[in-house]
């Protein structure tokens, strides 16, 4: 066997599995996601059969550390990193690296075992993709960690002058409010857009743009919330950038568990009522809240028919951060009713991001998590 193509199938098998491990470990416990981690399990296992095949599985026979001139070799930052996206996006990049230079020598020995390499390879950016959307929403967990109360500020639902109204919202002590104009024109709903997020942002508060990704960024929002029928969030994500707060609808757990992996910052659950804003819903119920607290590693955000009566079925099954609309926008005094609200959720104990089970069912793998 040629010594220099040993050296270099082991060093780099070394560094795949090394990255394998790292993806394996992030989706594995940071995301609990089965399927996902299985995935990768399984292609580390199979870079193993590739080194049998090529007779390389004694490669490390010639391994020599101490002659090895790169190993002193350093890039600047390559000790730093500053979170747990740059983690996966080192590893995603080391495997990639690994891969493509054992695609290469393989073309010198066997051209198969080089086309099954260059799969791995292009599955591996797959797998990096969605393991850094999903780090990408988690980030924004501590900004959304004390949101108890959001109100969705319609014109055409208000009481009041819909400016009266934002203020006694602010007053009440919302802790964000969600732009919600479904029908307005781009430069009516920027301006109003606009004129929130000033207002918001003077009193500490969150200012989130319903649908329209391209309004809340130009808007200067904290973010945007998107329904099942909008803009996907990966591709929201293009035009946000990786810094902006992203929220999706969701009515079931699968909803639910795609919007993570889609790199959601949170996630609206419900219909939790029967709710006259959208009453060709089909209600979900504080059942689906509890299972959703329970399992998702991002905050989660109950909606739809919400009031001061019915928000103890919310808080037993562990909810703590509502939206609202209707209860509070339509109340004689919405100041009162949103600090109502606020008060009965400020008992609640502040969200722990959980984990998921299989959170990518269009992986189907069956291999188990040890070894």
């Amino acid at each position: 066997m040629n010594a220099s193509i040993a050296r270099m199938f082991d060093a780099n098998a070394n560094r795949a599995r090394e990255a394998y491990r790292v993806l394996e470990d992030y989706a594995r416990f940071a995301l609990a996601s089965q399927p996902l981690a299985s995935q990768i399990k399984a292609d580390r296992h199979q870079l193993a059969e590739i080194l049998k095949t090529l007779g390389l599985s004694d490669s490390f026979f010639y391994r020599d550390a101490s002659g090895d001139v790169g190993i002193g070799i350093k890039a600047p930052d390559e000790l730093r990193r500053r979170n747990l996206a740059e983690v996966v996006a080192a590893a995603g990049k080391r495997l990639a690296e690994a891969l493509r230079v054992m695609e290469e020598l393989a073309k010198t020995m066997r051209p198969e075992a080089a086309r099954t390499l260059e799969s791995m390879r292009y599955r591996g950016y797959t797998v990096e993709q969605r393991l850094l959307r999903a780090a990408g929403g988690q980030q924004h967990q501590q900004r959304l960690a004390a949101v108890r109360l959001c109100v969705l500020l319609t014109e055409s639902l208000c009481r009041h002058p819909w400016r009266k109204t934002l203020d006694a919202l602010l007053a009440g002590g919302v802790d964000c409010v969600q732009l919600r104009e479904k029908c307005w024109a781009d430069a009516a709903l920027l301006d109003r857009a606009r004129v929130v997020v000033a207002a918001c942002r003077a009193a500490g508060v969150l200012a989130i743009v319903n649908d329209r990704a391209d309004i809340a960024v130009l808007a200067g929002a904290d973010g945007v919330h998107l329904g099942q029928g909008d803009l996907p969030c990966s591709e929201a994500r293009k035009i946000t950038g990786s810094d902006f707060i992203i929220g999706v609808s969701t009515a079931t757990m699968a909803q639910g568990r795609e919007a993570v992996l889609d790199g959601a910052s949170y996630i609206g659950v419900g219909p939790m009522f029967p709710t006259t804003t959208k009453p060709e819903l089909q209600v979900a119920g504080p059942a689906y809240a509890q299972a959703a607290v329970a399992e998702m590693p991002i905050a989660c955000m109950a909606i739809g028919g919400i009031t001061a009566e019915n928000i103890g079925a919310l808080t037993a099954a562990g909810v703590t951060a509502v939206a609202v609309c209707s209860a509070v926008l339509g109340a004689e005094d919405p100041q009162a009713a949103c600090a109502l609200i606020k008060s009965l959720m400020a008992t609640t104990a502040p969200q722990t991001p959980q984990t998921i089970t299989g959170i990518d069912k269009s992986i189907n793998h069956s291999t188990t998590l040890t070894g």
